[in-house]
């Protein structure tokens, strides 16, 4: 009943799964830096209080209670999130209680681009920017992405490989029908 619905379950029958991945473990370093700056700090300050001060004591423990149950929750919205490409669409389903899901044709791709810092290419993820034809989509800027590269290889080939197949047939085919015509004429003299 809680548990969030499996991201194929909004994919339709006639979709082929392409790409399936959540965001790269580094998008929870802060957070931990986070959680463990705050913890480190409540059990300093909880140390620096006198030993008759049972009040402000278990409001910094239940302050450092709530600091890992933020935590908690971060991980587990972190571990839900998933992107999903397939051959029509980018979809990116996400969130414990609510469930969003986020979607854009990939025929509306106009242009793909990845982005890597130090750290990304040190721990292997990037930034995908997808842009689409005049307007900004909720998949404009996908961070934390695990082997851009790989996603980036396969999405440009969905996205653009088709077209070029589709125009280097259009073109064979022309010039077949043109050859075949130049057969008819000198044929036809």
């Amino acid at each position: 009943m809680f548990a969030p619905r499996d991201p194929d379950e909004y994919l339709l029958d006639t979709e082929r799964r392409v790409i399936r991945v959540r965001r790269h473990w580094a998008c929870l370093v802060w957070d931990l830096f986070e959680a463990v700056g705050l913890l480190v700090g409540i059990v300093m300050v909880s140390y620096l209080l006198p030993e008759g001060a049972w009040l402000p004591q278990n409001i910094l423990w239940y302050g450092g209670l709530f600091v890992l149950m933020r935590f908690t929750y971060q991980i587990l919205d972190w571990y839900v999130e998933r992107i999903v490409v397939t051959d029509k669409r980018f979809v990116i389903v996400e969130g414990i209680f609510t469930t969003s899901v986020q979607m854009m044709p990939i025929t509306k791709v106009t242009d793909l681009t990845y982005r890597r810092t130090v750290p990304g290419r040190m721990l292997g993820y990037g930034t995908m920017v997808v842009e689409s034809a005049g307007q900004i989509q909720a998949l404009n800027r996908i961070e934390y992405l695990p082997n851009p590269e790989q996603v980036f290889d396969a999405i440009s080939a969905l996205v653009f490989g088709e077209k070029k197949v589709q125009q280097d047939r259009f073109s064979m085919l022309k010039a077949r029908r043109a050859a075949v015509g130049r057969t008819r004429a000198k044929l036809g003299k």
